[in-house]
């Protein structure tokens, strides 16, 4: 998705990935959701844990959709738009781990990550 910015943008288009959280819908209602059925006994145990976890979180979520969708529109309402936006608490919380686990990552074998050009 990030290539399709410079892609459009000669065209005079904007474009704004946006990573929501967790927002308060009807996505994980009864109604909503279904979960395949079991495929591989050695994930049994995992699986069934997961599934504990999304079912108790319909109607916990701490994003409010309204207040998301305004803050779209002042995002499109905007000059420029930015390539990203982090939409909610959680998703920040998510992405700032991610960008510190990257760090470390790239900061682990400096040495043997910077010196592989040809001689």
């Amino acid at each position: 998705m990030e290539s399709l910015q410079p892609e459009v943008a000669p065209f005079g288009i904007d474009t704004t990935i946006v990573n929501p959280g967790f927002f308060r819908t009807n996505l994980l209602s009864d109604k909503s959701t279904a979960f395949a059925p079991r495929s591989i006994e050695d994930y049994d145990e995992r699986r069934k844990q997961q599934l504990a976890w999304w079912t108790t979180q319909g109607g916990q979520q701490t994003g409010d959709p309204a207040k998301l969708a305004r803050a779209l529109i002042k995002i499109a309402s905007g000059k420029k738009s930015p390539r990203r936006f982090i939409a909610g608490a959680d998703a920040v919380g998510l992405v700032k781990q991610r960008a510190a686990d990257l760090l470390a990552q790239s900061d682990a074998y400096p040495e043997l990550s910077t010196d592989l050009a040809y001689d």
